[in-house]
């Protein structure tokens, strides 16, 4: 999802002709603003972990985020190191947005209607299968099989990202492929994280959780809208959650998934419009509250929440957290043994290999069959172009392989794959979304 433009205030400090606001202010927001923004953000997140890791203050990296930080509350108490609260904590917020995400698309979306959901959604299965199929192949009874799950994840920031540096090459109908593709492959992580790498199940807890939830549904349909309570309910349900056994992210996925995706009132844009030309004679704060909240409800709280959060964990979360699991040691000994490792070896020919082969071929099958239709403006090349880009896994990758693996090596070998075939991936999907000289000549004849 991309952050919306909006234009500044004509009288604010940002519009202004200061020089803070000229040369630094505005350039920023502008940045924040592009597709590309929160990919750039991400890559120097993960350069700055390697350098940190590889640094002459490299031995102070692990240390830093084993770091031990505890909350206590009368007889309660809650202590993770300082990498836990990363991964279980602010990506819970990363993976609420998720599920608003895909809340939005299954009800007033993309993939809200069977037909045009139905190639997205099949490209998407294909790069889950095959890249899982080929790192098995090469991990089966190993240390590293339970690593399976890694190569099938789509890094949505960094995909979307690139495919914005080609936009003027690229119809409008390939992003909303590439979207809908990752948003399917979202359901997959989220689906895999839940079943397959959820560890030692609580009953008690699991029940809480589930408890919680329910009561979130009922305040819902009640139309109890006080966001304070729902926070409470939020975070007692991640608790929960996390004591259950279950991953704690997967209560920000549920969470997301039960918030409204419609508006509560469709025409109070308009009635709000009509009352703001009123309030200009005479504007009174009650009148301004009530204002605007009505133009509020004229818009969905999942669609108010995602855009209120995207921002932070585009440009906060995602980064820390790319901070504090990208950081690997690359001397000699580990690189060769990464080169021969079939951990390393399963992910990188599952995210360069396996997406680009699973998605093309999936694709075609569907377009053969008639079960999916090519969008419009969209040939072969553009499939194949972001069957490659799909595989920069990155993020979800991590996520995953840090669950996958107890052994420090394994972790290790596993980082070095998931960034050198996100790399290669990123390299691949350009060169094919770069249209020939042909392609070129033509595009300017048009």
């Amino acid at each position: 999802m991309t952050t919306r433009k909006k234009p500044p205030l004509s009288h604010s400090w940002v519009a202004s002709d200061r020089s803070v606001a000229r040369l630094i202010a505005r350039p920023l927001r502008d940045f924040l603003q592009t597709e590309t923004a929160g990919g750039i953000l991400l890559l120097v997140a993960t350069l700055a972990a390697l350098a940190w890791a590889n640094s002459p203050i490299g031995d102070s990296y692990e240390p830093v985020w084993r770091t031990e930080i505890g909350i206590q509350i009368a007889n309660f108490e809650l202590t993770e190191d300082l990498r836990h609260w990363v991964n279980d904590g602010l990506m819970t917020i990363f993976f609420f947005v998720v599920g608003l995400e895909i809340k939005r698309e299954l009800v007033v979306g993309e993939l809200n209607e069977p037909r045009k959901a139905a190639l997205p959604a099949l490209a998407a299965l294909g790069g889950m299968i095959v890249p899982a199929l080929i790192y098995a192949a090469l991990n089966i009874g190993g240390p590293g099989a339970s690593g399976w799950g890694i190569p099938m994840a789509t890094d949505i920031a960094f995909a979307v990202g690139l495919l914005a540096l080609f936009g003027k090459y690229c119809p409008d109908s390939l992003r909303i492929f590439l979207l809908s593709l990752a948003i399917v492959d979202d359901i997959g992580a989220i689906l895999i994280i839940a079943l397959f790498y959820t560890r030692g199940i609580e009953p008690g807890w699991l029940v809480a959780a589930i408890a919680l939830l329910a009561a979130v549904a009922g305040m819902r349909s009640r139309r109890i809208w006080w966001t304070p309570l729902y926070v409470l309910a939020g975070t007692a349900t991640w608790f929960a959650a996390l004591e259950s056994g279950v991953h704690a992210t997967i209560a920000g996925v549920a969470l997301g998934l039960l918030t409204p995706a419609r508006s509560v009132d469709p025409e109070g844009a308009r009635d709000a419009v009509d009352e703001a030309s009123a309030l200009m004679q005479d504007p009174k704060p009650a009148a301004i509250r009530r204002l605007a909240v009505q133009a509020q409800e004229a818009v969905s709280v999942a669609e108010r929440l995602e855009y209120l959060l995207h921002p932070w964990t585009s440009y906060a979360i995602i980064p820390i957290f790319a901070l504090a699991n990208a950081g690997v040691q690359l001397n000699a000994s580990l690189l060769e043994s990464a080169a021969t490792s079939p951990v390393t070896l399963g992910i990188v020919a599952g995210l360069v290999g396996g997406k680009l082969l699973g998605i093309s071929g999936f694709s075609w099958a569907a377009t053969r069959t008639g079960i999916g239709s090519m969008p419009p403006g969209m040939n072969w090349s553009h499939i194949f172009g972001a069957a490659a880009t799909a595989g920069i896994g990155f993020t979800v990758s991590l996520f995953i392989a840090g669950l996958a693996f107890e052994d420090p090596q394994i972790i290790d070998e596993a980082r070095i794959g998931i960034l050198f075939g996100s790399g290669v991936a990123a390299i691949l999907g350009s060169f094919l979304l770069t249209p020939r000289r042909g392609n070129r000549a033509r595009q300017r004849q048009e």
